[in-house]
């Protein structure tokens, strides 16, 4: 029996014949073989058909794959609560968006809340939207404060504890998730950036989980600012843990530092939100070179300092001032944004934010 057809499949992953298992029958595999064989060619005819054709390639394994139906059901589960997400967000793919954490049960009263939902309103006065857990507490007041129309509700299912808010409950942008790990994908792929508000373990997890993926390179940068209220000592003391523990252990370095902000000033964490675009617009890389979009040309003064004091982080060459690359054709829409160029050594990602906090404050 041959394999299904798919000119870039690896050849040390294939779907090649083996004895079925469970109760599929080896004369049913090849009936699935050939006729998924002839669905996958008109469908790689249609636009991004060629990854559509790989995922089905992926499910297909699965008929010869030794695995449980619970692992089954997890991952149809994933797929569809991805995909469903996925086509919530689509209409919204360009507003600029925050996710705001913090505690479930911070009571209305209470100073957090209400400095919750006043960041909620300004930063959707200026045109962001806004997602939370759709929850009580912090994400109530992060959704009371915008309005239902900027809002997004990623909810997840518990047994206690979580209850849709009035803000969101209804509303065709709030996502009800089975999974935690769906939620915080959806949760960090669609976000510009992160506000967190005093929390338990779960702004803990987010937290550090934001961290870890920008100083890893695995998320694109982003501001991550911890916001409380005057006189309260909750980050402060989140602060020296990690100064005086993971930073003086030399387990991470002294440009981490600059990956987040703390703040007990609400208009401050607005301004750390919004400065952060006001030069920067976005990144990517062709292989090893880091693309930087910007809003404006640096000058040729400008550029001499940026080589100065951020030629460290190439691993060869110099930082460059270009036009759209060729890679970037699917861009069409940014395409006229000036480019900086380099090839990017992706472990100082602290460096990246300096090199960008300096176009946002002098370009």
């Amino acid at each position: 029996m041959s394999e299904v057809p798919l000119p870039q499949q690896q050849a040390e992953d294939t779907i090649e014949t083996k004895e079925p298992t469970h109760a599929v029958s080896r004369e049913q595999m090849e009936g699935v073989h050939h006729r998924a064989g002839e669905l996958l060619k008109e469908v790689e005819k249609l636009p991004d058909g060629d990854l559509i054709s790989e995922m089905l390639i992926t499910t297909l394994k699965l008929l010869r794959d030794e695995n449980n139906r619970a692992d089954l059901k997890l991952l149809n589960t994933s797929l569809k609560e991805l995909r469903y997400a996925l086509k919530v967000f689509g209409p919204y793919k360009d507003v600029r968006k925050i996710s705001i954490f913090g505690s479930a049960r911070t009571a209305v009263d209470h100073q957090d809340y209400q400095a919750a939902l006043t960041f909620g309103k300004k930063i959707a006065d200026l045109g962001w939207m806004v997602i939370t857990g759709a929850g009580g507490g912090i994400m109530a007041a992060g959704h009371g404060g915008a309005g239902a129309a900027p809002s997004f509700g990623l909810a997840i299912r518990l047994p206690f504890e979580q209850r849709t808010n009035e803000f969101i409950e209804g509303d065709p942008k709030l996502i009800n998730f089975k999974y935690f790990f769906t939620r915080k994908l959806m949760f960090v792929r669609s976000s510009h950036a992160i506000a967190l508000f005093p929390g338990g373990f779960g702004t803990m997890d987010e937290g550090f989980e934001v961290l870890t993926l920008i100083q890893t390179g695995k998320a694109a940068p982003l501001p991550l600012v911890f916001v409380d209220h005057p006189g309260s000592g909750f980050w402060d003391g989140w602060k020296n843990y990690v100064e005086n523990h993971l930073l003086a252990s030399r387990l991470i370095g002294p440009d981490d530092l600059h990956l987040y902000k703390i703040t007990q000033d609400i208009d401050e964490a607005v301004r750390e939100v919004t400065h952060f675009y006001r030069t920067y617009h976005s990144i990517r890389y062709a292989r090893e070179t880091c693309i930087l979009r910007m809003q404006r040309r640096p000058s040729e003064t400008q550029m001499d300092e940026i080589r100065r004091r951020f030629g460290h982080l190439c691993m060869k060459g110099r930082i460059e001032c270009v036009d759209a690359l060729p890679i970037e054709r699917d861009e069409p829409a940014i395409a006229h944004l000036p480019r900086l160029t380099f090839a990017f050594n992706k472990r100082d990602q602290g460096g990246l934010r300096l090199l960008l906090n300096y176009l946002n404050d002098n370009v």
